[in-house]
């Protein structure tokens, strides 16, 4: 399941068909706060306190590691899991991660899980199998109210409604016994932890724990307190869920290219090595505020971390990396940018080319800064969807898959890193919710420079240079090109008609 952008089409149709009347409404839901339970008490948690009383971070770089880890995680918590996320797949990885779900709730576990409702299309049955387990409670952030059909016709029932829905919740992290969390950018689907048979994402995420972490967890509170988090049973169309929580369950079969459950003693020592490895840091979470009302008014518009990014920026002193699978900078980051390449501060950049993005609008409206952004000094790179290093974020041997570029992330000097959910285009910065991690930590730092220094290599990136006559040049190790690289012809196609709409405030 490859993730698309369902405002796009939103965008569209709304020019096209000007269905603003046929929608109904959901109303915000006003039940009693809940809050996380506090740090649990477990052997395996007490170890990780006494071998390490500072924060700690292991950077998840590796596709098929990081969901090794997400399911250790699930398998080791022993009081609460807290998860929040933007998309669901209907893919082995995301079959497992729900069956280790319920089996941790099997075990007493009080498991919350909040997702976005971009990608729930025809997933109600699930949601509401999955609820009724007694020890899961599952919300559903900013729904639709008409939730039939797939989701281009999702869309179209509910376009009257559409300066509401049309906020998402972007936001991923993972919090187990309110000891330990994972933050960053990837979704729950094959493609993000290099399972998928025809093309996957490179991404990053940290694993962290440390007193921090109850920060994070108050984070999740705030919105799975939200009056936009709405509870399963609230949905419209509860009463017509026919799939039972023992038949869901005999449909997930256990995925045998993931970590196996391990023994507990396995399972202790694996954090003993990931605590006696990782990183120390000062953390700084960056979140965006939920809305309170109304998802569509200006007052509760979700600019916090973008806010914070440009101030992260207005702090480099000599570098700037930035890593973003959609790049389209609002005028306030570009001019960020602009000022620290004007005091001197070298700026690099790895985004997607035409041919690994998968949302051809966004880049076609990225392809309007181009220019720009080199002329102001930026040093330029799109990644190579057939890039020779490509099977370094996949499980097993590249083969023919593709890969595309799905990490965000900022690192700033050498001493200050970001990484998190937010991309740096107008959707990100204006529209959803996002959330991230600041770590100060030269260590850190210099992992993630050595995590990404072989993305930026001319093997496995496009060196996007202008030339005398105003041209651009994508470079690559073995040959260059005169005009973007693409797929196919359509794709091009494609591009060049995006380009015309007035959509980059959408993208």
């Amino acid at each position: 399941m490859k993730a698309t952008r369902p405002f796009l089409f939103t965008i569209v149709a709304a020019a096209t068909l000007q269905l603003s009347s046929c929608s109904s409404h959901i109303n915000p839901f006003l039940g009693p706060a809940e809050p996380a339970l506090p740090p649990a008490s477990a052997p395996t948690w007490n170890a990780l306190t006494s071998l390490r009383s500072d924060d700690w971070f292991v950077l998840l770089d590796h596709g098929p590691s990081a969901v090794d880890w997400r399911l250790r995680a699930l398998d080791s918590a022993t009081a609460s899991i807290d998860l929040q996320s933007f998309l669901l797949g209907d893919d082995p990885v995301s079959e497992e991660l729900l069956r280790r779900l319920l089996l941790a709730a099997d075990r007493g576990v009080r498991v919350r899980m909040l997702m976005d409702d971009s990608f729930l299309q025809k997933k109600d049955p699930i949601v509401h199998a999955i609820d009724s387990h007694p020890n899961v409670e599952f919300k559903v952030y900013n729904p639709y109210a008409r939730r039939s059909g797939g989701s281009a016709m999702r869309i179209l029932l509910n376009l009257g409604d559409f300066s509401r829905v049309d906020h998402r919740m972007h936001n991923k992290i993972l919090v187990v016994d309110n000891r330990a969390a994972i933050v960053g950018g990837r979704n729950l689907a094959d493609e993000y932890y290099g399972h998928d048979s025809k093309m996957n994402f490179r991404d990053l995420e940290v694993l962290t724990g440390g007193k921090h972490v109850r920060i994070l967890s108050k984070a999740f509170d705030r919105y799975w307190n939200d009056h936009w988090a709405i509870p399963a049973e609230n949905l419209p169309g509860t009463g017509k869920s026919k799939l039972s929580l023992s038949s869901y369950r005999q449909s997930l079969k256990p995925f045998p290219g993931v970590l196996k459950q391990e023994a507990a003693s396995s399972r202790h020592a694996a954090w003993m090595i990931a605590g006696r490895s990782a990183v120390a840091g000062y953390p700084t979470l960056l979140v965006d505020r939920p809305p309170h009302k109304n998802p569509a008014k200006a007052s509760e518009a979700p600019i916090q971390v973008a806010h914070d990014l440009r101030k992260l920026v207005d702090s480099a002193d000599s570098e700037i990396v930035l890593i973003s699978a959609y790049l389209i900078p609002t005028p306030q980051l570009e001019a960020a940018i602009e000022r620290a390449e004007s005091r001197g501060v070298q700026v690099r950049i790895l985004t997607n080319s035409l041919r690994s993005n998968n949302h051809t609008a966004a880049h076609a409206s990225y392809r309007r800064h181009l220019k720009q952004l080199i002329d102001h000094g930026a040093d330029l790179h799109e990644l190579r969807s057939e890039g020779k290093d490509r099977s370094r974020h996949m499980r097993g041997d590249a083969g023919n898959r593709s890969l595309g570029l799905h990490a965000k992330a900022l690192i700033i000097d050498d001493d200050k890193v970001f990484i998190g959910s937010c991309n740096l285009d107008a959707r990100s910065l204006r529209i959803n919710t996002e959330m991230g991690l600041v770590i100060e930590s030269k260590e850190f730092n210099r992992q993630l420079r050595e995590a990404m220094r072989p993305d930026f290599h001319r093997r496995n990136a496009w060196h996007v240079q202008k030339q005398t006559d105003g041209s651009l040049l994508w470079v690559g190790d073995d040959h260059s090109l005169k005009s973007q690289p693409a797929g196919s012809r359509m794709q091009r196609i494609e591009d060049w008609i995006f380009s015309l709409l007035p959509i980059e405030a959408e993208m």
